[in-house]
């Protein structure tokens, strides 16, 4: 059974930076594809970021300048640092890897991000 736990999430004012951590249990992290979602109250979850096991990047339109993606194989971890946080940010923010095939798709239980003054 693969493990995804995410963890750095809290309370921010805007304009200020958080960085999320999601851990995935096993041994075989580098060829996951990763992938930061988020799900505001009332909105469909959304695709943030991710990072391919070749580290190809993307970024929804919304967080580009301000997000950065990285991962780090030694660790089985993918981190999203935000930045510039706006209020629009507030949501549950989701960890998801993966594989090549199809039933390689795990998520985590979330964590929550807050941006407010």
């Amino acid at each position: 059974q693969v493990q995804l736990v995410e963890s750095g999430g809290g309370l921010v004012q805007p304009g200020g930076s958080l960085r999320l951590s999601c851990t995935v249990s096993g041994n075989i992290f580098s060829i996951y594809t990763m992938d930061w979602y988020r799900q505001a109250p009332g909105k469909q979850r959304e695709l943030v970021a991710g990072i391919t096991s070749g580290g190809n990047i993307n970024y929804a339109d919304s967080v580009k300048g301000r997000f950065t993606i990285s991962r780090d194989n030694a660790k089985n971890t993918v981190y999203l640092q935000m930045n510039s946080l706006k209020p629009e940010d507030t949501a549950d923010y989701y960890c998801n890897a993966h594989g090549p095939v199809v039933w390689m798709n795990y998520w985590g239980q979330g964590t929550q991000v807050t941006v407010s003054s």
